[in-house]
């Protein structure tokens, strides 16, 4: 039995609307997924902003309810992506289309490059703050990105990173791209409690700390 209809279109945010599982959305595209705790590897170096940004949004959250997507988007997730570009020199693309095929096609909500060493990090914001739906979303758009982006048989990034946010908690997932498999961390962190570790997380996967 088959999730999808060959003879519709689909988009990312759709697969998040369907509510599939992560697990059967990945196998009808012929990938595995399993669910674990990841213990992704965090940049060692020095984060000189970190304790800026940290006071910035400590500073504005009494202030703004985050009840709406655009605050959260706005306040917390947009706040904590550009910041990324500082540290990495990453490009950043807002919104970004993408189309693979009839069935994996829409906009990528923030799409990091770093060209050396070249590698790419996913980060969408989870819709209604349903995390489970998002990572659904998250794993279509990471094999939008698998089949885009050069051979799956020689990746030039053998693993994809993504990470699916409400704004105060963010959860990560892997793509070990030639293997076709998929790990869903069943860990999260929470901003600004943990900001540090979610920093240190993402920038490591920039620079390709991630083996």
């Amino acid at each position: 039995m088959t999730l999808l209809n060959p003879n519709q279109s689909y988009t990312f945010s759709r697969y998040f609307e369907l509510g599939f599982e992560a697990s059967e959305l990945a196998g009808e595209f012929g990938y595995s997924l399993t669910r674990k705790v990841l213990n992704l590897p965090q940049f060692s170096g020095e984060l000189d902003r970190l304790q800026e940004l940290r006071e910035r949004i400590e500073e504005v959250l009494p202030y703004v309810p985050l009840t709406s997507e655009l605050a959260r988007r706005e306040i917390l997730i947009s706040r904590v992506v550009t910041e990324l570009i500082h540290y990495t020199h990453a490009e950043l693309r807002i919104e970004y289309p993408l189309k693979v095929s009839e069935q994996l096609q829409g906009s990528l909500d923030y799409l990091l490059r770093v060209n050396t060493p070249k590698s790419q990090l996913l980060i969408i914001e989870a819709k209604y703050e349903d995390l489970t739906r998002g990572f659904t979303q998250l794993v279509a758009e990471l094999i939008a990105i698998d089949q885009w982006d050069g051979s799956p048989q020689v990746p030039v990034q053998p693993i994809l990173v993504g990470a699916v946010s409400t704004g105060t908690i963010w959860q990560f997932g892997t793509l070990y791209r030639s293997a076709k498999h998929f790990e869903q961390g069943i860990n999260s962190y929470r901003v600004p409690e943990d900001l540090e570790s979610l920093m240190r997380i993402l920038v490591a996967a920039l620079l390709r700390h991630i083996a």
